[in-house]
């Protein structure tokens, strides 16, 4: 068991005993002023989406307000890094996604490590990601893209939110398992534009980013990531079909600061439990494709510490080296 995974399973076990024990009345006072809800990525990303999702529902659960706090940049770990240093106090969150797990491998030399010092609390949405084109490229399904890419090896650009982001991660893979050579175009903001006018080609993308310029005609859907198709692309196949084994998602969930106390957790795990129960909250996130998910701080680390191995091992098999820093 490598040392980050083993720290994050810690991180879940300790926060489910000491939520066992946790005081019901400091859970109660909590919380007196405005909550952060901190996101690496800027306004429009999947991570800011389904962050302001749940913004709105958890203020007025917690009777004060939850605000979105954009802060994009070396490749989320400025989000990190300050949620992980900010006061452990419950009023400074981090809005986590798939690409802090891969992050914990990629990157070496931060000033803060993803898995000592951040505290899972829950779990909160998963979709499949959408494998989507330019409309202009000849290919229109996942073995006519394979096909062209192996006959034109190195002319198709697929684009990012950047290194180590999802759809970074998911294109190494695909080109890991097809053979296929690409050229990698990573962005600091969202790609979408730049897909749609056609100066890149393809992406392997976060469905929430992508559903609606899918189903406006703007760009065209290969295939799903998922292992059975999605409800929210009737008639677009998986990616699985085609390429035995492909099956990717994007997750969300929510974490504190180390050190948080464990009554505060435990109010912030109760309160969107709920709300990711609420069947207005289920009908919401299918229209970005994805489903609630929820459950404990320690279910939720454990899926965590899993992430970290799978995508470290991508990361180490592909030789992926982080941005370098300006």
């Amino acid at each position: 068991m490598t040392l980050v995974r083993r720290q994050f399973l810690q991180h879940a076990g300790a926060a489910a005993a000491l939520i066992a024990f946790s005081s019901a009345a400091a859970a109660q006072t909590y919380p007196t002023r405005t909550v952060r809800l901190v996101a690496g990525f800027p306004p429009g990303s999947a991570t800011d989406i389904v962050a302001r999702l749940l913004a709105q529902p958890l203020s007025q659960r917690l009777g004060q307000e939850v605000i979105v706090d954009n802060k994009p940049g070396a490749g989320s770990n400025l989000a990190a890094g300050f949620v992980a240093k900010a006061a452990p106090d419950g009023y400074t969150l981090l809005a986590m996604t798939i690409t802090n797990a891969v992050n914990a491998t990629l990157y070496t030399g931060l000033d803060f490590d993803f898995a000592r010092d951040i505290i899972p609390v829950v779990h909160t949405f998963e979709s499949p990601n959408v494998f989507a084109v330019n409309p202009e490229l000849p290919a229109k399904t996942v073995a006519e893209f394979i096909a062209y890419a192996k006959a034109n090896p190195g002319k198709i650009n697929y684009a990012s939110f950047g290194i180590g982001s999802g759809p970074h991660m998911n294109g190494e893979l695909f080109q890991m398992m097809t053979g296929i050579k690409m050229v990698h175009v990573p962005y600091r903001g969202n790609p979408l534009a730049d897909l749609i006018s056609g100066q890149v080609q393809a992406i392997i993308s976060p469905m929430p980013v992508s559903i609606g310029a899918i189903k406006a005609g703007q760009l065209r859907a290969l295939a799903v990531t998922g292992a059975n198709p999605s409800d929210a692309l009737p008639g677009v196949p998986t990616v699985a079909a085609t390429v035995p084994g492909f099956i990717t998602g994007i997750w969300h969930g929510i974490g504190a600061p180390k050190g948080t106390p464990p009554a505060v957790i435990a109010r912030l795990n109760k309160e969107i439990d709920e709300i990711l129960a609420d069947p207005k909250t289920k009908e919401q996130f299918a229209k970005y494709g994805g489903a609630p998910v929820g459950g404990t701080p320690a279910e939720f680390g454990k899926f965590i510490a899993d992430e970290i191995a799978k995508w470290g091992n991508v990361i180490k098999t592909a030789n992926i080296k982080a941005e370098p820093e300006h």
